[in-house]
C-alpha cells in the first residue's frame, strides 16, 4: 500500500498542478486585442503599470465595450483605460525618510513601509498570499522569489524572525498550489521561478527555530527540486527538456527556461520591439528572453552569444553556473531533512546527486585558463565568452577546491573589484546587469564566498565599498536603491527596461548585514 501511495503522489501532484496554473489567466488572456493595443501604443509609460490594474468592471463588459468603442470617431484609448481600470501608484510606496536618524532607523523604518499584510485580492494579476511579507519597493508591488532571500537576511539582523517564517509558508504554500515558486506573486509570472533560493531560507529559519523546519518543509523542498529536474529522467544524452540538460557524457545539470514562447506581458512592448532586430525563430527568441528573466539577471552579456546585442540572446544553451550551485545546495538540504526523519539512505541518495553535480559542473563549467567558472553552452559544446561574478557562486557553496578558489580570488581582484563594489560582468552594453553596475545580492554572494576559502581581507575591502557607496547614496538623497554604478560612485546605475527604483528590499537586507559582520556603526 505503501508503494502505491508512493508511486500515486506524484501523479496527483502533477495534476493539482496543471489544474491550478489552467486556471489562471492573465491579462494577455483576459483581454485579447485590448492588451495589446494598451501595451504598444504606450498608454502607461511602464508596461507594467497596466498587468498590475485592477478591472472596475467584469472583463467580459470591458471587452464588449472595448469592441463596440475603439473604430468609432475621436476614441481615446487612454480615457477608455482610465475610465475601466484603476492602476497601481506610478511611484509604488511614497516615502521619504529623515537622513538625520542615520541608516540603521531607515532600514528599520523600511521593514514597516514595505510589508504586506496577508492580501485576498481578488480580480487582478495579484496572487493571494496567506502571510505577510516584504516588497522590493518602487514598481515592485508583489513578493519576488530570490529577491527575498537577502531581504531575509536583514530581517534575520533586525530579529524580525516571525516574518521571516511568514515570508517561508507563503513560498511553501506556492510550491503546494503550483508546483514551484513563481517569479513573482502575480500571475503573469507563474510560467517561470527564479533562482532556487527557498532551501537557503529555510535553513535560514531553521538557525534560529531548530532542524526540524527543515523537516516541516521537506515535501515542498522536493517539489520544488522535481520542478527543475522534471523530464530529467527520460532525456538521452545531448538533450534538453525544460530546465533539465543531459550531457554526452550522462551527467545532468540545469539552465534557466520558461514554459512560455510569448513576449513577457510586463514588458510586452519592448520584447516584440527587440524581436524584430533577431534572427531567432521569434519563439524562441522569446522563450531566451524569459528564461535570462527567471534568472534574475535581466538583461546581461552573460546571456548573448555576442556579448553586446540582446538579438543574440541564448539563455536555453547554457548551463548556468549559479543555478547548479543552488540545486547543488537545494540537493544538500534535502539529504539534511531526511538525516532528521532517520531516513538515512533517503539522505545519502541526494547526497549521491549533489556529489555527481559537483563534479559535473566542474569538468564543464571550470576553465582553468581564465581561473573561473563559466556557463556552458551544451549545443555547441563549449564555455561561453563571457565572465561573469557567477564564478563566485561555487565559492559561496564551498564546491570549489583550493586551487580553483585561489584562482577564483585572483580574478576577481584583478578584473571584477571597483571602487564601490565588485562588477557584474566585465562587458559594458547599457543593460543593467553589467558594468558599471553592482547589485546587493552578488556582493554578499562574493563576500561570503571569499570568507569561506580564508580571503578575509579581500572580502572586508569589497563590503567597505559596498557599505560606503551605499551610505553615500544614502547621506545624499535619503534613499537606498536597488542597484549601483561601481565604477563610478558620484553617478547614478542606469540601463534595464525601467527607471531606477529605490526601497529597496534586498540592498537593505544585505547592507545590514554586511554592516553589523563588520561591525559598522
Amino acid at each position: 500500500m505503501m508503494r502505491i501511495k508512493n508511486l500515486l503522489l506524484p501523479l496527483i501532484t502533477c495534476f493539482i498542478y496543471l489544474s491550478a496554473v489552467a486556471q489562471v489567466k492573465t491579462p494577455a488572456q483576459l483581454y485579447p486585442g485590448l492588451f495589446e493595443d494598451v501595451q504598444m501604443q504606450q498608454v502607461y509609460a511602464d508596461g507594467k503599470t497596466f498587468v498590475d490594474a485592477t478591472p472596475r468592471r467584469p472583463v467580459t463588459a470591458i471587452l464588449e465595450e472595448y469592441e463596440e468603442s475603439k473604430n468609432k470617431p475621436g476614441f481615446d484609448l487612454k480615457k477608455f483605460v482610465k475610465t475601466y481600470f484603476n492602476t497601481p501608484a506610478e511611484n509604488g510606496i511614497p516615502y521619504k525618510s529623515n537622513i538625520q536618524a542615520g541608516i540603521r532607523k531607515h532600514i528599520d523604518t523600511l521593514w514597516t513601509v514595505l510589508q504586506h499584510a496577508a492580501d485576498t485580492a481578488k480580480g487582478t494579476t495579484l496572487i493571494s498570499l496567506p502571510h505577510n511579507y516584504i516588497v522590493p519597493g518602487g514598481r515592485f508591488r508583489e513578493v519576488y522569489y530570490w529577491d527575498s532571500y537577502f531581504t531575509m537576511l536583514g530581517l534575520e539582523e533586525a530579529k524580525h524572525y516571525d516574518l521571516i517564517e511568514s515570508m517561508v509558508k507563503n513560498f511553501a504554500y506556492l510550491v503546494d498550489k503550483y508546483g514551484h515558486i513563481p517569479n513573482g506573486n502575480r500571475t503573469y509570472y507563474i510560467s517561470r521561478s527564479q533562482p532556487p533560493f527557498f532551501a537557503m531560507m529555510v535553513e535560514l529559519l531553521a538557525r534560529h527555530k531548530g532542524k526540524k523546519v527543515l523537516q516541516t518543509y521537506k515535501l515542498q523542498l522536493i517539489k520544488e527540486y522535481e520542478y527543475w529536474m522534471h523530464g530529467s529522467n527520460k532525456l538521452k544524452n545531448g538533450t534538453a527538456a525544460e530546465h533539465a540538460v543531459r550531457l554526452v557524457d550522462g551527467s545532468i545539470l540545469n539552465r534557466y527556461w520558461d514554459a512560455s514562447e510569448t513576449p513577457r506581458e510586463e514588458s510586452y512592448r519592448e520584447d516584440v520591439l527587440a524581436g524584430k532586430e533577431t534572427k531567432q525563430n521569434k519563439a524562441d527568441f522569446y522563450r531566451n528572453i524569459r528564461a535570462a528573466a527567471e534568472s534574475g539577471w535581466d538583461f546581461s552579456s552573460r546571456w548573448m552569444a555576442d556579448g553586446k546585442s540582446l538579438a543574440t540572446i541564448e539563455t536555453t544553451n547554457l548551463i548556468a553556473v549559479d543555478l547548479n550551485s543552488l540545486l547543488y545546495n537545494l540537493e544538500r538540504v534535502i539529504a539534511r531533512a531526511y538525516e532528521v526523519d532517520g531516513r538515512m539512505k533517503s539522505a545519502t541518495v541526494y547526497r549521491e546527486k549533489a556529489f555527481k553535480r559537483k563534479a559535473a559542473l566542474s569538468k564543464y563549467c571550470w576553465d582553468a585558463k581564465t581561473g573561473c567558472y563559466r556557463d556552458y553552452n551544451w549545443k555547441l559544446k563549449t564555455l561561453s565568452a563571457q565572465v561573469s561574478i557567477a564564478t563566485a557562486f561555487p565559492l559561496f557553496f564551498s564546491m570549489t577546491d583550493s586551487a580553483q578558489a585561489r584562482q577564483i580570488t585572483d580574478l576577481i581582484k584583478d578584473k571584477f573589484v571597483q571602487p564601490g563594489g565588485v562588477a557584474t560582468t566585465l562587458n559594458s552594453t547599457g543593460q543593467q546587469w553589467d558594468q558599471p553596475n553592482g547589485w546587493a545580492p552578488l556582493q554578499y554572494i562574493t563576500i561570503v564566498g571569499l570568507r569561506n576559502y580564508k580571503q578575509d581581507a579581500l572580502a572586508q575591502n569589497i563590503a567597505q565599498r559596498w557599505i560606503q557607496i551605499n551610505l553615500k547614496e544614502f547621506n545624499r538623497t535619503g534613499k537606498l536603491l536597488e542597484k549601483y554604478d561601481v565604477q563610478h560612485t558620484d553617478a547614478s546605475a542606469g540601463g534595464g527596461e525601467y527607471p531606477l527604483q529605490d526601497g529597496f528590499g534586498w540592498t537593505n537586507g544585505v547592507l545590514l548585514k554586511l554592516m553589523n559582520m563588520y561591525k559598522q556603526k
